[in-house]
């Protein structure tokens, strides 16, 4: 009787060693063939954050009122807002619409690009016949407060959040620029804003003045529109004005840069911080690449219109006319997140076909010509005066 409880004393002990060293095996397996998509790094101990979790839900004086909904959001947003970066930033469900609705070129507001530069928040542009151009917002206008409250460490999604508003409502900003010296309260009634994409006319006889707005979805369509109009009229050369352009799709940038752009030649380079950059190159047509052109700039030219004006004055030595762009030289994309919110993150640093950086430097115009606070309220355009005496002797 012993002998056999013994026997299948053994047994048992055989079985439970066995199913524990397949098990063993198995985790050994599976560690290096399974990968977790959300799981967080091996050596990150993430117990703190739960630490930190259970100590606000366990000793906040007002726990009932704690959203934990609004508490992840928080955190995520510290986590982005950790990479010390202007232009990554965590979007709620609802700001991802806002998001949406401006890249879809129609939305409620005062119609202005803003950004962060110097960690002072500014105007990147003021869209063609919007609130905000009508007001006499500058590219470079430095925005100090929004309805009172200081922008110091504002986030530009917080700014966007306080600027925008129903049609027909009000916003007051406190505006900085140079030349008054001062700081100067300007109100603006929000409307509905649509962002126009390019006009064309022709000027002397035989120049195609083109201004490009911005870089939406329908910038494309609209471009090869016009290049069909140009290309049948008596235009012979291109004034290219990309002045408060804020920039928008590359994929768009890269259409309508190769319309001046021989097939193949580069546009832009994309370094991902990795040993292989990425290079975005004219697919044509070229339809205006034997085309005289110059090149209109300013510090509202940022982003894809840089790109733009960077391939022009890299691959065919056009000449660039104005002020010093406004230096964004970064790639964002928007990762959507399962619940309707987003991130729009920092991908890629991207380079002139040259090789040249220009964050927070931007590009230097090869003729430089202010364009003053008199010459705008007399409507006056220097600028422009000067590309169309340098496109008549090209």
């Amino acid at each position: 009787m012993d002998d056999k409880r013994q026997i299948k004393d053994v047994f048992f002990l055989f079985i439970v060693a066995a199913i524990l060293l397949s098990f063993w095996f198995g985790s050994l397996f599976g560690r290096n063939q399974v990968v977790c998509p959300v799981c967080p790094p091996e050596d990150l101990d993430f117990s703190l954050f739960w630490e930190a979790w259970r100590t606000i839900e366990n000793k906040y004086v007002d726990f009932e009122e704690l959203d934990e909904k609004e508490m992840t959001y928080g955190a995520i947003r510290g986590l982005v807002d950790a990479l010390d970066d202007p232009h990554s930033m965590f979007l709620d469900p609802e700001e991802s619409k806002v998001f949406s609705d401006d890249i879809s070129g129609e939305f409620e507001g005062v119609g202005m690009e803003i950004g962060i530069r110097d960690k002072q928040l500014q105007v990147v542009a003021p869209l063609e016949g919007t609130p905000a151009q009508r007001a006499g917002l500058r590219a470079g206008d430095e925005i100090k407060k929004i309805d009172g409250e200081s922008t110091i460490d504002i986030t530009i999604e917080e700014a966007v959040r306080l600027i925008r508003g129903p049609k027909g409502t009000e916003v007051n900003l406190t505006i900085f620029r140079k030349e008054w010296g001062e700081e100067r309260d300007v109100a603006i009634r929000r409307d509905v804003i649509e962002i126009p994409s390019l006009k064309w006319e022709l000027q002397e006889e035989n120049i195609a003045y083109i201004k490009l707005y911005h870089f939406t979805t329908k910038a494309e369509s609209d471009f090869r529109q016009i290049a069909i109009e140009i290309a049948n009229s008596p235009a012979e050369k291109i004034v290219l004005d990309l002045r408060n352009n804020p920039g928008g799709f590359l994929g768009v940038v890269q259409e309508i840069g190769g319309w001046f752009l021989k097939k193949g030649e580069i546009i832009v380079i994309e370094d991902f911080g990795g040993p292989e950059p990425k290079n975005y190159l004219s697919e044509g047509p070229g339809l205006f690449s034997e085309y005289p052109i110059v090149c209109l700039i300013n510090q509202g030219s940022a982003s894809g219109a840089e790109i733009l004006a960077g391939a022009l004055r890299d691959n065919r030595s056009v000449v660039l006319v104005g002020e010093s762009s406004f230096g964004k030289g970064t790639v964002q994309e928007l990762a959507q997140l399962r619940d309707g919110s987003s991130i729009k993150i920092t991908i890629a640093k991207w380079l002139t076909p040259k090789g040249d950086l220009i964050t927070d430097v931007g590009l230097k115009p090869d003729i430089e010509v202010e364009l003053t606070e008199e010459d705008f309220k007399s409507n006056k355009d220097p600028q422009l005066d000067k590309a169309l005496e340098i496109i008549k002797k090209l």
